[in-house]
């Protein structure tokens, strides 16, 4: 160390310890949002689960629809009261407020405001958390589900109902994001895929297999929004838990404010930070980060060429991925199943998805993994949907459904770390919701492209299997982030990988490393 004068965050996160009891804990925390995360993002589709119903017919009279009585004399009247077939006993909210027939729409609206209202959180969240930092937002998110999900306990009519809704729907993604943030950038690069998708595929899949079981045990959506809602004030404790991520600190000017984080991870994980390699960070952050940076913001991922390209190549990717999981869910629909069997079947891919990428990301690398997972995606669902429209099998239909959704889970989780290690510090909480709102709102679109099997049957599976295919080819543009440093400034992420080939692949180049790589053999 001793020629060493300047030395970058990861390269000061190794003297604290980028994988020690820090780690450790830091990968605890991030499962329990994991957890809380599952539970509220899809507690909505278990409140607002319209049962099998039908009319009530009084003294016989009249042939009883889902909808209304049809008499002999060809006559049709609406109901006054229906019967339900509630799946395992479970009453949600639309059955108890006989929101069905004529009034299904204030149940349709309630999930729509909530997906803009993740629309619009994930976008003031995301400016939020680069102007505040990143564990304020996280705690804001939090308490904003928490308060959204709480509150709905109490509604009986659709407008309260809609606004409540909106307010949780805020809280959705960035209650995840944040943490995902942090966790990546305090872990030993060679280590965040594990340290993520191990997390992810385990504590992420298995709340979510358990999301409709919950509320089968509470009975009915007021008990389930109660026992989701209430944990998150757990979340609360972060303050004390939690550092600021010390890049962000950096990237605003607050220098001594980063480096209590690196102390205090040194602490915990019983290291010593020489004197030296504060000198060294510090020179680092006074060449690198200019007091401009302190007010970039998404757009200024768009002023030069060579980032632009990147970024939108990251939205695009990310609203495609978006659209073929959506597609994909609402393709299970009418199988003749449980929803509560179907939504555990299909969360199952989480974990084999989160495998796939723990073993092979950190092997053939972000970029080899994200164009293959995407090409051979788009192959199995275009074969899926020719083969689909020459058979009629619910059992077939599920099992090439997972299939299809297990390479969609490895893209799209992959994806997301490419994104985080691709999008500059100063921006990245920005930049990271706007590539996932754009994501989420392409899924306006999947009601359309599934209509498209009106014309022919299969093509909605072979439009959205086009749609991988070109994102495939559009991640060869991207440069490779393995066991390397993250850009910090919007410069950093201009320069960063234009020396690359397109077919360059980490696996095909094992020699190449970084030069952050070469001062810890060093040292």
């Amino acid at each position: 160390m001793e020629n060493l004068e300047v030395i970058d965050v990861d390269t000061m996160l190794w003297h604290a310890g980028d994988f020690g009891r820090f780690q450790f804990i830091l990968i605890m925390l991030f499962s329990v949002i994991n957890a809380f995360s599952a539970f509220h993002y899809f507690g909505q589709t278990f409140i607002s689960l319209e049962p099998e119903h039908r009319c009530i017919v009084e003294n016989n009279e009249g042939i009883a629809t889902s909808c209304g009585v049809s008499f002999a004399n060809g006559t049709v009247e609406p109901c006054s009261q229906w019967e339900y077939n509630s799946s395992y006993g479970y009453i949600s909210l639309v059955q108890e407020l006989d929101w069905v027939c004529g009034d299904y729409w204030k149940s349709s609206v309630g999930q729509s405001v909530f997906f803009g209202g993740s629309l619009i959180g994930s976008l003031l969240l995301g400016i939020l958390a680069d102007r505040i930092g990143r564990v304020h937002v996280l705690v804001i998110a939090n308490l904003l589900a928490f308060l959204g999900n709480f509150c709905t306990i109490f509604v009986e009519e659709a407008v309260s109902y809609s606004i409540i809704r909106f307010i949780a729907g805020c809280a959705s993604d960035t209650n995840f994001v944040m943490m995902y943030m942090i966790v990546m950038e305090y872990l030993r690069p060679s280590m965040r895929t594990m340290g993520l998708n191990l997390t992810i595929g385990i504590f992420y899949c298995i709340s979510s297999i358990l999301v409709p079981w919950i509320a089968v045990l509470c009975g009915n959506w007021r008990n389930f929004l109660l026992v989701i809602s209430m944990p998150h004030l757990v979340v609360g404790f972060f303050y004390f838990l939690v550092p600021e991520s010390a890049q962000w600190l950096i990237s605003r000017g607050k220098f001594a404010e980063a480096m209590k984080c690196f102390q205090r991870i040194a602490k915990t994980n019983k290291r010593q930070i020489p004197d030296k390699a504060i000198q060294g960070l510090k020179l680092y952050a006074t060449e690198n980060i200019k007091e401009g940076a302190k007010n970039e913001s998404f757009f200024g991922l768009l002023k030069t060429p060579k980032l632009r390209r990147k970024t939108i190549i990251l939205i695009f990717k990310s609203m495609v991925l978006n659209l073929c999981y959506d597609a994909i869910a609402r393709n299970v629909n009418g199988l003749g199943l449980s929803p509560f069997i179907i939504f555990s079947a299909t969360s199952v891919t989480i974990l084999p998805g989160c495998l796939v990428i723990l073993l092979l990301q950190d092997r053939i690398g972000r970029k080899a993994l994200a164009s293959s997972s995407l090409f051979l995606g788009g192959i199995i669902i275009s074969i899926a949907g020719i083969i689909l429209a020459s058979f009629d099998s619910p059992s077939l239909t599920l099992i090439l459904t997972v299939i299809a959704r297990l390479n969609v889970v490895v893209a799209y989780n992959s994806g997301s770390q490419y994104a985080f290690e691709l999008i500059p510090t100063v921006v990245r909480a920005q930049g990271v919701s706007v590539v996932h709102v754009a994501g989420f709102a392409a899924t306006f679109f999947s009601p359309q492209i599934l209509y498209l099997s009106t014309f022919w049957k299969p093509l909605p599976e072979i439009v959205l299997g086009i749609l991988l295919l070109m994102c495939a080819v559009l991640c060869l543009f991207l440069p490779e982030t393995f066991n390397k440093t993250l850009p910090v400034t919007l410069q950093d992420g201009e320069n960063f990988g234009e020396n690359e080939d397109m077919f360059k692949y980490c696996c095909c180049f094992k020699k190449d490393i970084t030069e952050s790589t070469i001062v810890l053999n060093e040292a």
